[in-house]
């Protein structure tokens, strides 16, 4: 039995000599597979987590700071302005003399001759005396105004009838003065009526102007001619 055991055990560790090589080359590979996935998960875990922003930030100010740090460029010193020319003073000339003016002599005037023979022989001639001027005539005297004759409504013969105190105004106690200014015309009828000053009251104006337009007039004259004027009438209304 062991040596049927022994065997059937060499094929077995033949066979298992034979492919040990072969599965150390499957492990490698499996080692570099799994290295780069786990490259790529780390990558994907730096991006994702900011480390790989980070160490950007940190590369770019190095850069920054390099740049900034370099000594700053001399600039050449600007050449110094040329002097400004002086002005020249130049000699004022020396007033020279000046020619003193001589004064014109006077020129000698002509001497009149007078005639030696007297003059009493001349003929002498009357002057007549001037006229005085006439007097100027008096001015006309002038045309004496013409006498002005007012109207009148107080004529006896007229006749006129006294104004009719409103009853509605009397028992309510109205009271005034009215001014009415009548226009009498050349026949001594009434014209146009106004109411100059009203007494306050509508009903005692109104009455009064109905009163007046019934009334005759004694009519104005200019120079003994009727003639159409004005005619204040003034009507009291006041109760007894």
């Amino acid at each position: 039995m062991n040596d049927s055991a022994a065997a059937l055990a060499r094929p077995a560790l033949g066979a298992q000599r034979r492919s040990a090589p072969g599965s150390s080359h499957v492990n490698r590979r499996l080692l570099i597979i799994a290295a780069v996935i786990g490259f790529h998960v780390l990558a994907l875990w730096a991006l994702q987590s900011g480390l790989l922003r980070r160490a950007v930030e940190m590369v770019i100010p190095v850069e920054v700071m390099v740049e900034l740090i370099e000594p700053p460029r001399q600039e050449a010193p600007p050449a110094p302005p040329p002097p400004e020319p002086k002005p020249q003073v130049r000699p004022q000339p020396k007033p020279q003399p000046q020619p003193v003016a001589r004064k014109p002599e006077p020129t000698p005037l002509p001497v009149a001759e007078v005639d030696p023979t007297p003059m009493n022989n001349a003929p002498v001639v009357p002057v007549a005396p001037a006229e005085p001027a006439p007097p100027a005539p008096p001015a006309p005297p002038a045309p004496p105004a013409p006498v002005v004759e007012m109207p009148s409504s107080s004529a006896g013969y007229l006749r006129n009838p006294a104004p009719v105190y409103p009853s509605l105004s009397r028992r309510l106690g109205e009271q005034g003065r009215v001014t009415l200014r009548v226009l009498v015309q050349a026949d001594g009828t009434p014209g146009d009526i106004q109411v100059a000053t009203s007494s306050g009251f509508e009903r005692l104006d109104k009455a009064a102007v109905d009163a007046v337009r019934r009334w005759r007039f004694v009519p104005g004259k200019r120079a003994g001619a009727p003639e159409a004027m004005w005619y204040l009438v003034p009507i009291n209304w006041v109760l007894d």
